[in-house]
């Protein structure tokens, strides 16, 4: 018996391979957002539901945040001038 199978994660129904594990985010007003994504674990599949404004949206396309251009803080944006 495997880790999913003990916590219970549904079986993908798209695919049949993979398990639909939660994701979680913050709220504009940086409140914790439980449960705000399910994605399936199967890479070749990417079978999601999102949450966003009250309205479920079903395979929204998936990108890969590792292969983004790093976010730069203000204080990297601007050196002092002393």
């Amino acid at each position: 018996m495997t880790t999913t199978d003990q916590l219970g994660f549904p079986v993908c129904r798209k695919c049949g391979e993979g398990d639909l594990v939660p994701l979680s985010d913050f709220g504009s007003q940086g409140a914790a957002v439980m449960y705000k994504a399910w994605v399936c674990t199967n890479p070749s599949c990417s079978y999601n539901l999102k949450i966003r404004n009250g309205e479920v949206f079903v395979n929204e396309p998936i990108t890969d945040a590792s292969l983004a251009p790093p976010q730069v803080s203000h204080e990297q944006r601007f050196r002092s001038i002393r």
